[in-house]
């Protein structure tokens, strides 16, 4: 007999092997991972089905090993892979490789009960294996992962400045890479500063500066359980509508439509229960390692005597690798609560929730590009179960569904508790100029109002750092990345000018790179100007925190200023989008948005729809306890027909301009969007190549009935030293895209330097 294995490693492929003729068959099992030959090596694959012959005129080399004692993977979740191979055009071998654990795809140790350890040419060995059959069928042998440096995470203990000596230049720059990358495992830190950085790390955990922390991210978990909650007639009305559909024996999708604090998480935790009870799976799913966090914690108050994992990508590969097989030989329902992520673990799902659907973060861009919502659907049809999204905001192409009744709604039209929606106003920055730093007087003088009653307040700027722009006066040039050709964002406290697309760092201060001057003038301000200058100006004694993506860097910060803030221990919080969804901060009566035109105009069809969708939710942050809210929003565009949704939080008259616009200019829902990306080194002559690719693509859209605009220069047209162009392709099937996706892969396959990517349903189109 013979065998189909998909290799886990390069080359990725689908491979035919024969079944040993001196082991029992009952040793192989579809969905269990197998050691095979492939070439001089060995590899770990899964066994995906069985054949009485083989096809081809070749001699099959036999399976070794087989690594596990029962099947890792269900028929269903390799019937999913093999959709998603279709859906993404890639090989089910690549995208496994790309989705699962170290440790899964990695060749493990074999060692007996008594110790012994095992060599794979002694298992490969028709003479010598024969021993080990029984023992391993006892159950007497086991697979150890191979140990890494990668499982010892350390993270920096205090923020910048440090106090070193000038000659422990090691010690500096573990620090700089820990500033500059966050939590890092030592086999990061070897790749990037060599062997020696272990020493340096004792020393600096000795002065208190570098900490070693089990994964690069704190899980804070409640510990008092939470008596049910007293449903209100719309969440009772929502969780019976859905349970409906949970019990029906089909795979259905539904949306959650509630507003800002009208308890949706109530509404999860209460569906949760019922599958749990029908002894299925569940996924709850975030868009945001923050927000899952919380879900997790309010899972682990909520649902009590339950098995509730939590899954993200900041997790250690050992964590990961535990978490994945005690799911795969779970044998009672349970709890999956992470990010997207999550979707690949191997338990069948009977309910996937996607909190916050409408976020981006959903849509993973780089390595396997795929939609979480997409991978969500595919499971649940494999599993015949319900998924639902959530959103006081949804994604215009998800409310369009549930017009056409595609997908089941449901609507909370009322805050938990009875607190009112806040009242929003726009400040017209050409009227009232930014007088109060970055704020115009009347808002300036709001904050301080607020502050001085004891009141909360969250101000949100969309961008990190201390100025996105470092002017040199003596040169008249911004300071610009080398590789990017965009302005370094000067973040003060680090000390360093940064590119926020490749991750290149200066020294700050410095000269001026391209006339050695030292005359700047910081144009703009970031987060971190917004809290410098709040802190010196508001009433002595004021907390102000700040959060972003630099202070998350640091394993633990993160929750420990949404705790801090969540205690009272500060009146301000400044942030990006990341403080905009998701918390709950009861004694938070104003909110400020610096500039609200941020992203409003930027080229991608989505621009009004993300601008609507941040300002609404953050202005959901306001007014959750017994006070009213209110809400700022300084803009120089208060024309633009966005903001009058805004202020009414009208979803629904927002979603019909919006749809009506896309149908005019055939954008999404109404026709399939993809996006050929392709980049050229810099330095190399790209013309005559660009231009027969440009070529080749018109000539297949043509045939296949698609309209191709450009290949045209991508906004972002210089990134990580390489020129981009981007062809956006507009079909009335998903059919006749991924066949031109195909067909210029295989055309471009190994044709050096140029890269191409084919990105479905885009979300950045930058």
């Amino acid at each position: 007999m013979f065998c189909s294995v998909v290799i886990l490693s390069p080359p990725y492929a689908l491979l035919t092997y024969a079944l040993p003729q001196d082991l029992p068959l009952c040793l192989w099992m579809v969905g269990g991972r197998v050691v095979v030959p492939l070439g001089q090596s060995w590899r770990v694959g899964i066994l995906t089905d069985f054949m009485d012959s083989c096809a081809g005129d070749f001699e099959a080399k036999t399976l070794c090993w087989p690594v596990d004692h029962k099947p890792l993977f269900t028929k269903a979740y390799l019937d999913f892979i093999a959709n998603l191979s279709a859906h993404q055009m890639d090989s089910p071998g690549r995208i496994l490789g790309r989705v699962l654990p170290q440790g899964i795809r990695e060749l493990p140790i074999f060692t007996t009960c008594s110790g012994q350890v095992l060599t794979l040419p002694e298992l490969a060995s028709p003479d010598q294996r024969q021993k080990y059959v029984d023992v391993w069928m006892a159950g007497e042998m086991s697979t150890v992962r191979r140990a890494g440096a990668q499982d010892r995470f350390f993270s920096l203990a205090i923020e910048p400045p440090w106090s070193l000596r000038g000659n422990a230049i090691l010690q500096q720059a573990v620090l700089k890479h820990l500033d500059q990358h966050g939590t890092s495992s030592m086999a990061m830190l070897r790749k990037g500063l060599g062997t020696g950085v272990r020493s340096a790390l004792q020393a600096l955990m000795d002065k208190g500066l570098v900490q070693e922390v089990e994964s690069r991210i704190a899980i804070p978990v409640s510990e008092v359980p939470v008596s049910p909650l007293q449903l209100s007639a719309e969440q009772s009305g929502a969780v019976d509508q859905f349970t409906a559909l949970l019990d029906s024996g089909q795979a259905h999708t539904g949306l959650l439509f509630g507003i800002t604090s009208s308890g949706k998480t109530a509404v999860y935790l209460e569906l949760a229960r019922r599958c749990l009870a029908l002894g299925r799976h569940v996924f709850l799913l975030a868009p945001e390692v923050a927000i899952a966090l919380k879900l997790h914690e309010d899972t682990h108050a909520g649902l009590q005597n339950t098995a509730i994992y939590l899954y993200h990508g900041y997790l250690s590969p050992t964590q990961r690798q535990r978490i994945f097989m005690d799911l795969a030989q779970a044998d009672k329902p349970c709890v999956v609560v992470g990010t997207r992520s999550s979707l690949f673990l191997p338990v069948e799902p009977g309910l996937i929730i996607l909190d916050e659907e409408h976020d981006a973060s959903f849509k993973q861009d780089e390595g396997l590009i795929y939609q979480a919502k997409d991978v969500a659907y595919g499971r649940i049809v494999a599993s015949q179960g319900l998924m639902l999204m959530g959103s006081a905001t949804p994604d215009v192409k998800v409310f369009h569904g549930t017009q056409k009744g595609a997908i089941h709604l449901a609507s909370l039209e009322q805050r938990v508790g009875g607190g009112e929606i806040p009242e929003i106003s726009l400040v017209d920055l050409r009227v009232h100029p930014q007088e109060y730093g970055p704020f115009a007087t009347s808002v300036g003088q709001a904050v301080v109002q607020a502050v001085g009653a004891g009141e909360q307040v969250i101000i949100l700027h969309n961008r990190r750092g201390y100025a996105p722009v470092l002017y040199c006066q003596a040169c008249a040039e911004p300071i610009k990345c080398p590789h990017c050709q965009i302005s370094l964002t000067l973040h003060k406290g680090r000390g360093i000018l940064l590119c926020h697309y490749c991750g290149f760092t200066i020294p700050f201060p410095g000269p001026c790179p391209t006339c050695q001057a030292q005359t700047f003038v910081p144009l703009g301000s970031g987060t971190e100007r917004l809290e410098e200058f709040l802190s010196s100006e508001l009433p002595q004694g004021t907390g102000v925190l700040r959060l972003d993506r630099d202070i998350a860097r640091r394993a633990g910060a993160m929750q420990e200023v949404l705790d801090s803030f969540a205690r009272g221990q500060a009146q301000v919080l400044v942030g990006t989008q990341m403080l905009s969804k998701g918390h709950h901060f009861p004694g938070v009566t104003l909110v400020v948005v610096v500039d609200g035109d941020l992203g409003l105009n930027l080229p991608d069809y989505r621009a009004t729809e993300r601008c609507f969708q941040l300002l609404v939710q953050v202005a959901g942050r306001a007014g959750r306890g017994d006070k009213p809210g209110k809400v700022l929003i300084q803009t120089r565009n208060p024309g633009h027909y966005c903001w009058q949704y805004i202020q009414n939080n009208d979803y629904t008259g927002f979603f019909t301009q919006e749809i009506a616009l896309r149908q005019a200019m055939h954008y999404p829902p109404f026709v399939k969007l993809g996006l050929i990306r392709l980049s050229w080194p810099v330095h190399v002559d790209y013309e005559r190549s660009l231009a027969e690719i440009g070529a080749k693509i018109c000539a297949l859209a043509q045939e296949l009935g698609i309209q191709v605009l450009g290949p045209a220069p991508a906004p972002l047209s210089i990134l990580r030293g390489r020129r981009r162009f981007q062809c956006l392709l507009k079909a009335g099937t998903w059919p006749a895209i991924r066949a031109l996706g195909v067909a210029m892969k295989k055309n471009l396959h190994n044709k050096q330097p140029v890269r191409m990517s084919v990105d479905l349903d885009p979300v950045d189109m930058l």
